[in-house]
């Protein structure tokens, strides 16, 4: 039985070659957009599921003058008492990433640059879930000097050869490879391919001093409570720990699940961190843009039901039964859902190295992966539902009375449930156009805006710590004074600055206490950023005075600040402002000038008070302005002068303007992948609106002939065919529109900096669904409009 459903449904798939070409293409299309989605969506709702439970990442929040501070940093004390003093922690570790400068490795005299490494405890892998392909975690836990790789990171320093055993210098220190482990999964908190013990960095004095100051909060601690230990009580004995050892530490401790940590907010995280809000509207879109695919599919399937009045009541006289008729039609769907799917595979093996671009993930489809085929069965069951139900219960149902009235099973016009599918494809259609057109237009004003700085063909080289570390004072400034020279020098350098830090994105704020002025109040409790900035910083970024003057070379500048304009207005200082006494941390200047705002962190952030004070060159950042001209060359001069004062790093450089682009990397991949996803529900609605505009003018071909015989223009009969569609167009623009604004002005919410949400803005979207329908009809119409009258009646 179920063999010859199938043979039925290939024949009828056959007969009808452009219905079924259209229902093909759309699903197919559809589908592929819903498994990229939901490969994201099931990567980042199961981070971390793999570990083993009862696993909490140790937080803290603290309040000031009525705002609170989430962080994830602890002290080396804490973490030595949890497993002593509170008999429900079973295991604690601590780590910390290598989350800014990395680390260099010498292996047989060749330079490695890592970035995702991080120093661990040397019972990590205790905790925490790993599988070793060569060694174990026995091996790491009892060699200070150890080291554990990834398989990639293996395969990159050692080859195909044994990597356990092998020696990797870092510094002047000699580490051994004690195991290599398995890749990261995707959907991992811990995406590093490095990890080292901490007692080797932890050696000496400097681990007594970490071990006993309750002050020093660097580092990340997690435990792993009993199974029948509450979570409640462990978080209230760390607090009387830390109250007991630190009387002036008032912070609340909390627990955070390793498995709900990912989607915690308001902590600033050295871990990845997701957007459970993001995942919920991805999740939404997949399901709306398969939905939307199967409408096409529903559509026309209920439209050529009249075409099919015949085949059924013949089955019925010959004794089909209702089921069957039922299951013969869902058989229909399941074919072409089958071959959707087949072709959607193939489209989605063939895009997904650009999808992997765009997310910058590494998603792949293994034939034996599970989570694959929980995708694949779960969008191709949700199509075959989607598809079939609804069509199968009108064809085999319908009495020839109720189809001369037009009525299908559900006592509802069989006219009304297609228009009002239709508008709903050209909701989600013109809502994701305005969306994307809103999110370009906020993208561009982010990029087109000034900032306040100048930051083209400027690179920006960080001299690594190990590099002066060991230096004395004198010898140091020696050493940066030599380095800035030689930078000055090259014929292709404009400019030389030095800081303390990247004025794209400079660090985190510091509290309002720091700072001393005259006049102050004491209620001001705005957290204050801070730069430090040399005599050149000025001219090498074309920040602008407000007033005042900017620093000189002069070693009495030390003390001296320039404050931005908003610290202008809410430090309320006596006038004159500039020659004001300013105290920064127990030392003492004066304000000397006022800078105009400019962004120092991303348009998400509101510019906050800033200082800037004077850097005599002894910061780590160095930033060259390179004239137009050869890049090339200047970066290969620029190599060479690394490589004279840092032998012992690779050469590592970055330009500000791909570092301010990287600000809003998460905006931009969010805004392609909805511009990817718009594209794909604007051509599935067109199509769907493309074949039953040609179903309409196949109907009608008969009315239309007599019409033109009666006198009718092309004009006349090409807007009867197409105003029917243009009404159910212009409803879902009109519904759609409020709901775009509402969205759009939400997300546009996350800027402090953003458009304005006009009327003319909004109507583009409507306006392009508007265009795209006129075309998909338009054509079908004028082409059955120009007809002969005469080829169509004479059948007659």
């Amino acid at each position: 039985m179920f063999i010859n459903f199938i043979k039925t449904a290939l024949r009828a798939t056959y007969r009808s070659k452009l219905t079924s070409l259209i229902n093909l293409f759309g699903l197919a299309t559809g589908m592929t957009a819903a498994i990229f989605i939901f490969l994201w969506v099931q990567n980042e709702v199961t981070v971390d599921d793999y570990q083993p439970d009862n696993i909490y990442r140790l937080s803290n929040t603290s309040n000031y003058k009525g705002k609170s501070f989430s962080s994830e940093r602890t002290t080396m004390p804490l973490y030595l008492a949890l497993p002593k003093d509170i008999p429900e922690v079973e295991k604690a570790v601590i780590m910390s990433p290598n989350r800014f400068s990395g680390i260099t490795f010498n292996i047989s005299n060749r330079q490695f640059a890592e970035k995702t490494s991080a120093w661990v405890d040397r019972n990590w892998f205790n905790m925490f879930a790993y599988s070793f392909v060569q060694g174990n975690a026995a091996s790491f836990t009892n060699n200070p000097y150890s080291i554990v790789l990834s398989e990639s990171k293996a395969r990159k320093y050692f080859g195909s050869a044994d990597a356990v055993g092998q020696l990797i210098k870092m510094d002047t220190v000699n580490y051994t490879v004690a195991g290599v482990v398995k890749d990261n999964p995707l959907n991992s908190s811990f995406q590093f391919d490095i990890l080292l013990q901490y007692d080797s960095y932890l050696t000496g004095p400097r681990l007594k001093r970490a071990s006993t100051d309750w002050n020093n909060a660097n580092y990340i601690a997690f435990v792993q409570l009993r199974p029948d230990a509450s979570k409640k009580m462990v978080e209230a004995k760390v607090s009387e720990i830390i109250k007991r050892n630190n009387s002036e530490n008032d912070a609340i401790v909390s627990l955070d699940p390793l498995k709900q940590m990912y989607f915690q907010t308001g902590i600033d995280s050295a871990l990845p961190q997701g957007s459970k809000k993001t995942t919920y509207i991805f999740t939404v879109l997949g399901i709306l843009l398969l939905v939307t695919a199967c409408i096409n599919y529903v559509n026309l399937t209920t439209a050529r039901a009249s075409l099919r009045a015949k085949e059924v009541s013949i089955r019925k006289i010959t004794g089909a039964t209702k089921a069957q008729l039922f299951w013969q039609f869902i058989a229909e769907s399941l074919t072409i859902s089958v071959f959707a799917l087949l072709i959607a595979l193939g489209l989605v093996e063939l895009l997904l190295p650009l999808f992997n671009t765009i997310t910058e993930k590494n998603f792949w489809l293994p034939i034996t992966s599970i989570t694959m085929w929980q995708i694949l069965l779960g969008t191709l069951a949700a199509a075959i539902v989607l598809n079939g139900i609804y069509p199968a219960l009108l064809l085999s149902s319908f009495s020839p009375l109720n189809v001369f009235r037009g009525k299908s099973l559900l006592k509802v016009k069989d006219g009304s449930i297609r228009k009002a599918l239709v508008v709903f494809q050209f909701f989600l259609s013109v809502l994701l156009i305005t969306s994307a057109i809103v999110i370009y237009r906020q993208l561009h004003y982010i990029q087109s805006t000034n900032p306040g700085y100048n930051v083209s063909q400027v690179v920006s080289l960080s001299i690594p710590y190990t590099t002066y570390s060991k230096l004395n004072d004198k010898q140091r400034t020696a050493y940066f004074e030599a380095f800035r020279h030689e930078l000055e020098v090259q014929p292709g350098i404009t400019g030389v600055s030095t800081a303390s830090g990247e004025i794209i994105d400079i660090g985190d704020a510091n509290g309002a206490g720091d700072a001393i002025w005259d006049g102050k109040d004491t209620t001001y409790d705005e957290r204050i950023s801070r730069l430090e900035a040399d005599a050149n910083f000025k001219n090498v970024f074309s920040v602008q005075l407000k007033s005042g003057r900017w620093f000189t070379e002069s070693p009495n500048e030390f003390g001296n600040v320039i404050i931005n304009e908003t610290a202008e207005a809410q430090f309320n200082m006596i006038k004159p402002l500039v020659g004001q006494r300013f105290i920064w941390r127990g030392d003492t200047g004066q304000v000397i000038g006022v800078v105009k705002d400019f962004h120092y962190k991303s348009m998400h952030n509101k510019i906050g008070p800033m200082i800037i004070s004077y850097n005599n060159g002894q910061s780590y950042y160095y930033f060259a302005k390179i004239a137009a001209g050869n890049i090339p060359a200047e970066l290969t001069r620029l190599a060479g002068v690394w490589g004279k004062f840092v032998p012992n790093e690779p050469f590592a450089y970055t330009f500000l303007d791909d570092s301010f682009n990287n600000l809003y990397k998460t905006d931009i991949k969010s805004s392609t992948l909805i511009l990817v996803f718009c594209i794909v529900a604007v051509v599935i609605a067109a199509l769907g609106l493309f074949a039953l505009a040609t179903f309409t003018a196949e109907r009608r071909s008969k009315e239309i002939s007599i019409r033109k015989v009666l006198g009718a223009t092309v004009q006349q009969i090409s807007l009867l065919l197409t105003k029917e569609f243009l009404v159910l167009v212009c409803m879902a623009i009109i519904i759609a529109t409020p709901i775009a604004w509402w969205a759009m002005n939400k997300w546009l919410q996350d800027f402090a900096y953003r458009i304005v949400l006009t009327p003319w803005l909004l109507a583009i979207g409507g306006l392009v669904a508007l265009l795209i329908a006129i075309l998909s009809v338009g054509t079908q119409a004028v082409k059955a409009a120009m007809a002969n009258p005469a080829a169509v009646l004479k059948a007659e």
